[in-house]
């Protein structure tokens, strides 16, 4: 664990530089806006360790599969998000030396992330070897106002010469995936512009025919002064800059500033992409960079009204979840159904930036609570507009008859997993996307939906569901064999719980869903089922399906059994590991680890999340506390639904252990894997451990219900949520809970199961010895 990020409630701060820690600060320091990320790579030119990012949303590449044997039903690739064109390049020479902070002796350094204006800065002294030094002060950002355009301030002061500083901003397309499986380039040239003070290249990336249009244009400044330069044109393969010097006495300072934009053919026609990445400079280079810094500052002050969580007594817990609410909205702003959220998002390349289902079980509670509504609506519609593909990846495994199979990792809806345990086993994420439905219009109240979107989905689901399970002559039962539940340390094991709990569920709530919608429209319920092809005497399958489920359970403990023959492991515990062989995943052959009971993460525990109002607090406790010492948290999504249910079990030290690794993660780099690129799915889980943890958020009967406790490392909370049209914020103290409501819309709230009106733009106040 890495401990050198300073505390501060806005501000995520480095102190002086380590070249070693510089991956994971690339990370930490990363900006985004939904539509295009980078990583924190500097500016100037930089010798030393680095992943270079920058990513445009969208725009992938099918890389060829690359695994040592085949087998029926694998996909022929892995798309993955591409480390697209480098905009922010700025190389800097003095009197010919290139300023290069891992040859350079550097002093003064500070990097800062301003959260409440979503901007970098970062500032340094660099001794030269030759002797000369200069001071340099960068600020950065990509905007949310505008979100095709990103801005760089860039100063540099001479401290002890007079001399010649010679600087060229570049748009650098001649870069890689660090993870390309055969070291493949993905991006040809289609053409490249220099115009004076702008530059302009735009890219097409093989298979795909994706472009993007990357363009910028650059202003002088000298002792704050506008210079006219006309700076040469530099051509090299896939890269354009403009160079030119100037004349610098010590003290003097010089700025460039460089406006870009990023375009992509999922958003404009190609042949007019580059006359439409010329017009966003020419609009943006026209109000300048204190202009876009100034919409930037407002666009996010709007955001964190409506999301900003306030811890008092508590920096280290204010910084973190301020840091994870920041990076989800860096991430995704729901603009676009037809994006959605990497586990990395625009921070690194691990996991391809592909969507799995911690989408639907992590952030869509997340952006049901915090954002518009037709933002979590954009995150179901991403899969029904897959509906198709999804019916197309179960055909491939030999399901019929309509059957959907969504894929654990995807971009277009085509599964491009490659690892057969999960690709053809893990398939509990079906379930996760029915339950996102189900999540959403119990939220919401948006019955719509199922009509509108939602029941061909569930239906499908359902369907796949059916043909998976078959029926045990032994048990008299039905079961679900060959399957990895969510702890993939355990694969190809018999009767998930989780998993069979999934599917049962799911053929429940389809037929539930269909019941609504024929109620509803039943014009529309007799043209869907048609459409697909339903006969009713499906429900009536689905029925006994639910009703001779077989759960495995051990009666003597009191427990779900997380699979048939978890018992038959050795029972050791996660306290009785040394220190030396952690994480088992780094330490430990894959042999070793599937014959031993370690859970990588939430497993029966995911389940009794998901389902809490079916089991009484026993039997969460029973299972709690049998599963939890098994757990090694070596998944980001671990940690939340740990704290989630100690917080309902009122285990205090635990929920907040638990809190805090999942909280800061990244900014302490609990599992040493901080330089690939941030956790930004299990972020969500973060917000979750908060709101539906220690303030026991909950939706029943279609009103909110609160059962809050305070850390005693806190002496406050808050927070915003939007619930139904209303926006109301919540206070818990030592003394009790305050809730005002901020709209016109009268609720009914229930804190602590007693039921309380909440008139439109009133507050109620209910002290603890009310809730006890």
């Amino acid at each position: 664990m890495k401990n050198y990020i300073k505390a501060d409630e806005w501000n995520i701060i480095e102190e002086g530089f380590d070249p070693h820690l510089n991956k994971i600060s690339e990370s930490i320091f990363s900006l985004g806006n939904g539509r295009m990320g980078q990583r924190a790579n500097f500016e100037e030119t930089y010798s030393g360790e680095s992943l270079p990012g920058n990513y445009v949303a969208g725009v992938y590449y099918p890389d060829k599969t690359r695994v040592g044997w085949w087998k029926n039903g694998y996909p022929e690739y892995f798309a993955k998000v591409l480390n697209a064109a480098n905009w922010v390049g700025i190389e800097v020479k003095i009197d010919g030396e290139i300023l290069d902070l891992a040859t350079a002796e550097v002093s003064d350094f500070r990097r800062v992330l301003n959260m409440h204006a979503g901007i970098l800065e970062r500032s340094f002294t660099a001794k030269l070897k030759v002797g000369k030094t200069v001071k340099v002060k960068a600020t950065r950002f990509c905007s949310i106002a505008d979100d095709e355009v990103g801005a760089i301030r860039y100063s540099i002061t001479a401290t002890n010469f007079d001399g010649t500083v010679t600087l060229m901003p570049f748009i650098d397309g001649d870069i890689k995936n660090q993870d390309s499986n055969y070291d493949e380039k993905f991006w040809t040239l289609v053409s490249d512009e220099i115009n004076g003070t702008e530059a302009y290249i735009k890219l097409r990336t093989k298979k795909t025919a994706f472009e993007v249009c990357t363009g910028s244009s650059i202003e002088l400044y000298k002792n704050s002064e506008k210079v006219a330069i006309k700076p040469e044109a530099v051509r090299k393969e896939k890269f354009v800059g403009q160079t030119f010097s100037v004349e610098l006495k010590a003290n003097e300072e010089i700025t460039l500033i460089k406006i870009a934009a990023n375009l992509s053919s999922e958003n404009y026609e190609k042949e007019s992409l580059l006359k439409e990445t010329k017009a966003v400079i020419a609009k943006a280079t026209a109000k300048g960079f204190d202009v876009l810094l100034s919409e930037q500052t407002e666009a996010w002050a709007t955001k964190w009204e409506e999301s900003d969580i306030v811890i008092e007594g508590d920096i280290s817990a204010q910084q973190a979840i301020r840091f994870n609410i920041f990076q989800l909205f860096q991430t995704y702003t729901g603009k676009d159904d037809r994006l959605n959220i990497g586990p990395k998002g625009f921070t690194g390349e691990k996991y391809g930036g592909s969507t799995y289902w911690d989408t639907e079980a992590y952030c869509v509670p997340f952006y049901l609570a915090t954002a518009p509504q037709e933002v979590s609506k954009n995150l179901l519609i991403y899969r029904h507009k897959q509906l198709g593909k999804a019916i197309e990846n179960a055909a491939k495994l030999g399901f019929k008859d309509g059957a959907a199979l969504y894929p654990m990792v995807t971009m277009n809806g085509e599964e491009c997993h490659n690892e057969w345990e999960i690709t053809f086993e893990e398939i509990h994420r079906n379930g996760a996307i029915a339950f996102a439905i189900y999540n959403y219009i119990r939220y919401t109240g948006d019955e719509s939906y199922l009509s509108d979107f939602g029941l061909e989905v569930l239906i499908g689901i359902a369907r796949f569901w059916k043909q998976r399970v078959n029926w045990s002559g032994e048990k008299q039962k039905y079961v679900m064999l060959g399957v990895t539940g969510p702890n993939e340390y355990e694969n190809n094991v018999n009767n998930n719980w989780y998993t069979n709990l999934l599917a049962t569920w799911c053929m429940k709530y389809a037929t539930e869903a269909a019941g609504i919608v024929k109620a509803q429209q039943p014009d529309r319920y007799d043209n869907l089922l048609k459409s697909l092809n339903f006969d009713t005497q499906e429900f009536s399958d689905w029925a006994d399906i639910i009703e001779k489920m077989y759960y495995p359970e051990d009666k003597n403990l009191g427990i779900f059994l997380q699979q048939d023959g978890y018992l038959d492991k050795e029972q050791t515990l996660v306290k009785d590991l040394p220190a030396s062989e952690r994480p088992i995943n780094q330490k430990w052959s894959w042999d070793r680890i599937l014959r031993s009971p370690f859970i990588k993460q939430a497993d029966v525990l995911q389940g009794l999340y998901f389902f809490e109002e079916d089991y009484d607090l026993e039997t969460i406790r029973r299972n709690f506390d049998f599963y939890e010492p098994r757990t090694v948290h070596e998944s980001s999504l671990s940690p939340c639904v740990h704290s989630i249910l100690a917080a309902k079990l009122n285990d205090e030290a635990r929920a907040y252990e638990f809190y805090l690794r999942t909280a800061r993660l990244d900014l302490d780099d609990y599992n040493n894997d901080t330089e690939d690129g941030l956790h930004i799915t299990s972020m969500a889980g973060t917000w979750m451990s908060v709101v539906e943890g220690f303030a026991g958020m909950r939706v029943r009967d279609g009103k909110l219900h609160f059962n809050p406790f305070l850390p005693t490392q806190w002496k406050s909370f808050s927070f915003t949520v939007g619930f139904r049209g209303a926006t109301l914020k919540i206070n818990i103290t030592e003394n009790g809970i305050t809730i005002k409501n901020h709209n016109g819309i009268d609720l009914k709230i229930g804190i602590k199961n007693k039921i309380y009106n909440l008139a439109g733009n009133a507050e109620i106040e209910v002290n603890n010895a009310a809730l006890v």
